[in-house]
């Protein structure tokens, strides 16, 4: 009997092609770039699950490519916006992401944008590089500290929590929080405040985006929302970089409106070569690296593999999003 064909749309960690690897024929996309959509077409033909990336579009013509044998998508992530879920509930096909595993890395990120920014690292950095440090200057490079400050955090899930925990815990912050549902525990642990969004601007040094990417985020902080904050806060996104206005965020950087962001997601990825956020000191940005640690990207891809393994074998996917057709 002839083994089941999976499509990897991109070489993951060997630990998790290993697995798949015991189960199924795997039909690799191996070169550096996402694949085009051309090749992402061709290559689910006949295939009986799809292990995908962010950067690919899953979506009902891709489901279709594939065939009536198409039992499983697995997601190389915790988000799974780039996948039509609802379409792929209708056909019986389940789908699973990468939950719970990136929680630290993707924390340790935002709080290293953040002390980055405010110390100014990137511009110290550039000075050594560039030759342009002669001497210590009394008003060189000049941040802002971080102890005793207010951070808001949009969005308390898991990320945002262990975000709000690294910089309460170490550096004394006040926290400020916006969440669909109260967190009292969080609330009394913590000396947190629930607070509209609208407080939190206002009220903030730091910010930090920990909200997934719908249709009610895409956009949510946009001109109005950034003219509202501190001329001396620094916004930082790990989450997605829809959910920032990137135009908006340049004028506020621009015009020294804000002091600085730290990206590790844009709108889109890459960032494209003549964007004007490129040209800015108080912008730093970083390739969607939040996750990049051996613990996080193996974790990863082990959970990616069962997803998408038991997904093939007719069985529940232990991380699933679709636990049945919708």
């Amino acid at each position: 009997m002839s083994r089941p064909v999976v499509y990897v749309a991109r070489k993951i960690p060997e630990n998790g092609l290993r697995l798949i690897g015991e189960q199924a024929e795997i039909r690799l996309h191996s070169g550096a770039l996402p694949p085009t959509r051309d090749e992402l077409l061709m290559g689910v033909r006949g295939c009986h699950g799809i292990l995908s990336l962010l950067s690919d579009r899953i979506d009902a013509e891709v489901m279709d490519a594939a065939g009536p044998d198409l039992k499983a998508i697995s997601n190389f992530a915790v988000g799974f916006n780039n996948i039509d879920v609802a379409e792929a509930g209708r056909r019986g096909i389940a789908v699973g992401n990468t939950p719970e595993v990136l929680t630290d890395a993707t924390a340790d990120i935002a709080v290293a944008l953040l002390l980055a920014v405010a110390r100014r690292l990137p511009e110290g950095w550039q000075a050594v590089q560039q030759l342009q440090w002669k001497t210590w200057e009394p008003l060189g490079w000049i941040g802002i500290e971080l102890a005793g400050k207010t951070l808001g955090i949009v969005g308390l899930g898991r990320i945002g929590t262990a975000v709000a925990q690294r910089l309460h815990g170490g550096w004394g912050m006040k926290v400020l929080y916006t969440s669909r549902y109260p967190r009292p525990e969080f609330d009394l642990q913590f000396g947190a405040e629930r607070v509209e969004l609208e407080h939190l601007l206002q009220n903030s040094d730091f910010v930090s985006l920990h909200v997934p990417l719908s249709a009610a985020t895409h956009h949510l902080i946009g001109d109005a929302e950034l003219k509202q904050m501190r001329h001396t806060a620094i916004i930082i996104n790990t989450a997605r970089g829809e959910i920032l206005d990137q135009v908006a965020l340049f004028d506020a950087l621009h015009s020294n409106r804000l002091w600085g962001a730290g990206l590790d997601v844009c709108d889109p990825e890459p960032l494209p070569a003549n964007s004007p956020l490129r040209s800015l000191a108080n912008c730093l940005i970083v390739p969607h690296i939040g996750s990049a640690t051996i613990t996080a990207r193996h974790a990863m891809a082990e959970r990616c593999a069962h997803n998408l393994i038991a997904g093939i074998q007719g069985k529940p996917l232990p991380y699933a999003v679709n636990t049945a057709p919708l």
